[in-house]
C-alpha cells in the first residue's frame, strides 16, 4: 500500500517472470508533454538503442534513476532552469511506483496508498509541493476508508476523528477507547510544530539560515505558543521513537498498541519503537482530523510518474529510458559524470545525483575512491526484507459491489506485523478507477510489505524447480488472503493474468539489493545519512537518505538534493512562487 504523507511502501516493483522480456509488455513509454504532443517528440523523452545515446552525452545535473525521489529531484532543478538529464535503466520511468500493462489491464507496481496530493501551503504533503512547483496537477478519486481482517474480526476502518471508535468498543473494549482518544489528545496539536517547516524549504548547506529558520521562525514560535509548555515540551519528542510518546502516556491496551505498530510498519518499514514520532504525528494529522481523506490517482500510479516526466520535460529537462549506469567517473577527486553499459560516457558539469539505494550506489563507485568510513557505514547499515507480490486480472462478476480498493489482512497479532508471512495487503484500483481494466474486469496487487526473508532465496535459479516450488509455498499466503478479501465470488483458476514476484523479482527488475525494501533504520537509535557523500559534487536522494522510507519522505529527499544546488535566492524564489 504506500502511504503518501510520509513512507510509502516500496512495494512496488514489477513482477513479472524473471525470464519475462520486458519489451513483450510495452515497447516504450511515452509521457505526455503539458500541450498533449508525444514527449519523445520534442527530444524529452529519449529512448537508447544499442549502443548510442539519444542527445546531447552531458548535462549540467545528471541523475541516475527515475524513481520518485529521482523525478522530485530533476523536475526542481530543471524548473531552476539547470540542464537536467535523468537516466533510467529501465523502458519505463518510476522505479518503485512505475505501472505496466498486460492484456489491457494497467497494474501498479508498488504504492497505492496515498493521501495530500491535493493539499497546498506551508503544510502540504512534500509530493504535492513538488508537483505545486512544477505547475502540474493529479485528478484524485476520494475515500475515506478500507477493510481490515484480524483476528478479532473484519471491519470496515474508517479514517476521521471519531469514526475509529465505534471499531474500537466492539472489537477491543472502552478502555482502548479511552486510550485512543487520550493519545489523539496527546498528538494532533504537535502536528502545527511537526508540519511547520515546508519540505520544500530544507536544503543541505548553511543557507537553510535563510530559507528555514528566518523564514518559518514565527510560524515555529506561533504553534510553541499555543501548545503551552506540556506541548512544547512533547515536541522535543518528535524526533524520538514514537513508542515513546505511547509508554509516556501509559496506553497499555493491546489493540490500540497492536494498531499503532500495524500503522507505523505500512508508513515507514518499523514498528512503534522504530519509527520517528514526527512521521506518525503527520500521519495522524492527515488521516485523524475533521473533513481527512484518501486519495488515489485516476489512472494509477503511473499518472503520478507522468505527472513529474511532464513537469521536468515543461522546463527543459530529459529523461533518457534503457540508459543503464554502469560506473560514477570520478576525476580528480570530484564525480564528473557516468558510464554507461554501452560504453558511454555522460559528462556531468555541476554534479550527478543517485536516486539508487546505498548499497548499489556504492557498486557504482570505484573503490579506491570510497574513503573505508563511509563503506563500512553503509555495510553495517541494516536492511529491511523483501517482497512477495501477486498481480491479478480477473472478472469483476460474482463480486459484491461495494468491494472497496484497499484491504489489510493481520494473521496473528502475537507474532507481530514485522513478521513474514503475517501481513497481506491488498489493493484493487480499478474500483475507483475502472479504466485500469477491461470492461467488467478488475486488477489488483497484493503483497507481503517487506517480510520476505531474501536469504530464502539467495542463490536460486529461477528457472529451477526449486524456485517454482518456493514460489507457489511462499506466495499460498496471499492467495488466502486474496480469497477472503475477494469472497467465494472469486476463483483463482479464472484469473485471466496472474503473476507471482519474489525477492529475486524485486531485486532484479528494481534493481534493488538483495530486493530490499530499504534501510531499516530505528529512531532514538540511528539516523538517515544526509544527501552529500565523501566525493564531491556527488549527491545521494530516496529512501536511504533522510527522511527515509515512502513516497513523501523520498519526495522531500529528492526536493532537498535540488534546493541544495542552486543558490539561496532561487530557492527563496521558489518558495515565494508557490506561496510556502
Amino acid at each position: 500500500m504506500a502511504l503518501s504523507y510520509l513512507p510509502t511502501h516500496p512495494h512496488l516493483h514489477r513482477f513479472l517472470p524473471p525470464n519475462f522480456k520486458s519489451s513483450t509488455v510495452r515497447k516504450s513509454v511515452l509521457a505526455r508533454s503539458s500541450n498533449g504532443q508525444d514527449a519523445s517528440s520534442r527530444g524529452s523523452l529519449l529512448l537508447q538503442e544499442k549502443n548510442s545515446f539519444p542527445g546531447k552525452p552531458e548535462a549540467d545535473i545528471v541523475v541516475i534513476g527515475s524513481g520518485i525521489g529521482g523525478l522530485c529531484c530533476g523536475g526542481l532543478l530543471a524548473r531552476y532552469g539547470q540542464e537536467v538529464l535523468v537516466l533510467e535503466s529501465h523502458d519505463q520511468p518510476g522505479g518503485a511506483a512505475h505501472s505496466f500493462k498486460i492484456k489491457d489491464y494497467e497494474f501498479d507496481s508498488g504504492p497505492s496508498l496515498f493521501s495530500g496530493f491535493q493539499s497546498r501551503g506551508p503544510q502540504a504533503n512534500p509530493l504535492a509541493q513538488v508537483l505545486d512547483a512544477l505547475g502540474e496537477s493529479l485528478p484524485c478519486a476520494k475515500y475515506d476508508s478500507w477493510m481490515v481482517y484480524i483476528p478479532e474480526g473484519e471491519f470496515l476502518s474508517r479514517i476521521g476523528p471519531t469514526e475509529f471508535y465505534k471499531d474500537l468498543e466492539k472489537y477491543a473494549s472502552k478502555n482502548a477507547v479511552q486510550e485512543w482518544k487520550k493519545l489523539l489528545d496527546a498528538i494532533l496539536p504537535l502536528s502545527a510544530t511537526a508540519t511547520a517547516l515546508p519540505p520544500l524549504s530544507i536544503r543541505g548547506d548553511l543557507g537553510v539560515l535563510s530559507t528555514v529558520a528566518a523564514r518559518y521562525a514565527p510560524s515555529l514560535l506561533k504553534s510553541f505558543i499555543q501548545m503551552g509548555p506540556q506541548g512544547a515540551l512533547g515536541a522535543t519528542k518528535l524526533l524520538r521513537p514514537f513508542s515513546e510518546i505511547i509508554d509516556s502516556l501509559e496506553l497499555k491496551d493491546p489493540f490500540v498498541r497492536n494498531w499503532i505498530d500495524l500503522l507505523a510498519f505500512l508508513l515507514a518499514g518499523v514498528k512503534s519503537n522504530g519509527i520517528l514520532s514526527a512521521e506518525m504525528v503527520y500521519m495522524f494529522a492527515e488521516w485523524y482530523k475533521p473533513g481527512c481523506s484518501l486519495e488515489y490517482p485516476l489512472h494509477g500510479s503511473g499518472a503520478l510518474v507522468n505527472a513529474l516526466v511532464q513537469g521536468i520535460e515543461k522546463f527543459g529537462g530529459r529523461l533518457s529510458l534503457r540508459s543503464h549506469v554502469e560506473k560514477i567517473v570520478v576525476e580528480n577527486d570530484r564525480a564528473t559524470g557516468v558510464k554507461l553499459s554501452s560504453g558511454q560516457f555522460i559528462r556531468a558539469r555541476k554534479a550527478v545525483v543517485s536516486n539508487a539505494s546505498m548499497w548499489d550506489t556504492l557498486k557504482l563507485l570505484p573503490k579506491e575512491v570510497v574513503p573505508k568510513s563511509y563503506r563500512d557505514r553503509i555495510d553495517m547499515t541494516p536492511q529491511c526484507e523483501s517482497f512477495m507480490h501477486l498481480h491479478l486480472g480477473f472478472d469483476a462478476e460474482g463480486l459484491r459491489e461495494d468491494l472497496g480498493i484497499h484491504h489489510i489482512v493481520v494473521n496473528d497479532w502475537d507474532r507481530g506485523v514485522d513478521a513474514d508471512q503475517n501481513v497481506v495487503l491488498i489493493s484493487v484500483p480499478s474500483v475507483l478507477s475502472p479504466d485500469l481494466a477491461p470492461p467488467g474486469k478488475h486488477v489488483l496487487h497484493a503483497y507481503t510489505p517487506g517480510t520476505e526473508p531474501f536469504e530464502l532465496w539467495k542463490g536460486l535459479d529461477p528457472r529451477s524447480a526449486e524456485y517454482k516450488k518456493l514460489k507457489a509455498e511462499r506466495s499460498e499466503v496471499i492467495w488466502r488472503a486474496v480469497e477472503r478479501a475477494l469472497g467465494s465470488g472469486f476463483s483463482r483458476d479464472k484469473c485471466d493474468v496472474k503473476l507471482v514476484g519474489t525477492p529475486l523479482t524485486h531485486q532484479r527488475f528494481l534493481r534493488r539489493n538483495r530486493g530490499t525494501y530499504g534501510p531499516a533504520i530505528q529512531a532514538g537509535k540511528e539516523t538517515f545519512p544526509g544527501h552529500s557523500t565523501p566525493i564531491p559534487q556527488l549527491y545521494c536522494c530516496g529512501d536511504s537518505t533522510f527522511p527515509g522510507i515512502g513516497v513523501p519522505a523520498v519526495a522531500a529527499s529528492g526536493a532537498i538534493v535540488a534546493n541544495s544546488l542552486v543558490s539561496v535566492s532561487q530557492h527563496s524564489e521558489l518558495l515565494d512562487a508557490i506561496g510556502i
